[in-house]
């Protein structure tokens, strides 16, 4: 397609136009609301710079401009970057002074009536202690317990000798303030290690089944001293009852329970017989009675036409039992009685 003159003398006006335009954009600076003058400026015929434009208007889609007071946005104090639309609404809680219910973390606000749920408890943290305060104070209590680290007891060469505690075994002064205290034992941690057979602990059920000691024994602080320590199968179960191995033979050795290692062997084993005979016992009784169940149906399918036990006479010139006198059997402690001829035994029923 031809371009005219006339199109061409168009676009020639039309650039020249521009260009005059631009000129005067350059030339003259923008005009602002800060800048005052004495004079009017006419401002016929200019355009605003792209400058001007961006700084007046505030973009919505711009996330880094800062957001406008009356939203009740909280934008970060760093980016200035606004929350999305779903979390525009937050709770915002301080654990420090939440209650553990065990069933969801709770606070006064929540539910202010709730005199169980604001009850101080014993073991739980204080509302108006932090953390970091609550998990020192447990830290204290542990080591004031054990009575290690800042709490174990002091030791000074100025202590009566007659009065000053030492290890029973090697006489070192340096020992376990736990077990002197819960166990009424002075040892060291070295002897601990070095005599396991004297000094090793033993749980409650051992101790009731190995030396046949009993629960009432077990629980008396004056007669057998224990260690509790948590349960490490399950934290809700019971905690352990520990006892000291040389303290538990010295008792059940002793006058007061079974004399000697040897009679306590031999009422061990006296227990263990009895306990095989009365399993014994009840099986045959339990034995017996299928015995008796089996003869009575034997005896009622044969009275009814049915037929008998093996061997009876039922005709056709099989062989006819001949029973004897009954006898009492002393081992099973029933009747039986024996055919004279093939010498069958069978037990008498007693009805």
């Amino acid at each position: 397609m031809d371009v005219t003159p006339e199109q061409v003398r168009r676009m020639e006006e039309a650039r020249l136009r521009a260009k005059a335009l631009q000129t005067q954009r350059d030339v003259v600076p923008p005009v602002t609301a800060s800048r005052k003058t004495s004079y009017p400026v006419s401002t016929t015929g200019l355009k605003r710079p792209h400058s001007a434009i961006s700084s007046n208007i505030d973009s919505v889609r711009d996330a880094r401009g800062k957001p406008s007071s009356n939203n009740g946005l909280a934008a970060a104090p760093d980016t200035g970057i606004r929350a999305a639309r779903n979390f525009q609404k937050f709770v915002e809680y301080d654990f420090s002074k939440m209650t553990d219910t065990k069933g969801g973390f709770m606070t006064a606000e929540d539910d202010p009536y709730n005199k169980a749920l604001h009850a101080p408890e014993a073991d739980g943290k204080p509302a108006n202690m932090s953390l970091k305060e609550w998990e020192r104070q447990q830290l204290q209590r542990r080591l004031r317990e054990q009575r290690v680290g800042p709490y174990e007891p002091g030791l000074s060469v100025l202590d009566k000798r007659e009065i000053t505690k030492k290890c029973r075994e090697c006489g070192s002064l340096e020992i376990d303030w736990q077990w002197d205290e819960a166990l009424r034992c002075q040892i060291c941690h070295t002897c601990k290690e070095k005599y396991p057979e004297k000094y090793s602990l033993l749980t409650k059920s051992e101790a009731r089944e190995d030396y046949l000691l009993t629960d009432p024994e077990l629980r008396d602080e004056t007669l057998l001293p224990h260690l509790e320590k948590p349960n490490p199968h399950k934290s809700t179960w019971h905690n352990m009852m520990l006892y000291v191995r040389y303290q538990v033979e010295q008792y059940a050795f002793s006058d007061k329970k079974w004399g000697s290692a040897e009679a306590l062997d031999e009422e061990f084993d006296k227990r263990q017989r009895e306990t095989k005979e009365r399993k014994e016992k009840k099986f045959r009784n339990k034995l017996n009675e299928l015995k008796k169940r089996t003869r009575v149906d034997a005896y009622k399918r044969a009275r009814g036409g049915g037929g008998g036990e093996f061997g009876d006479t039922i005709g056709n010139g099989k062989h006819e039992h001949e029973w004897g006198r009954p006898v009492d059997d002393p081992g099973t402690g029933m009747t039986k009685k024996r055919c004279i001829e093939c010498g069958m035994e069978v037990e008498e029923l007693e009805f």
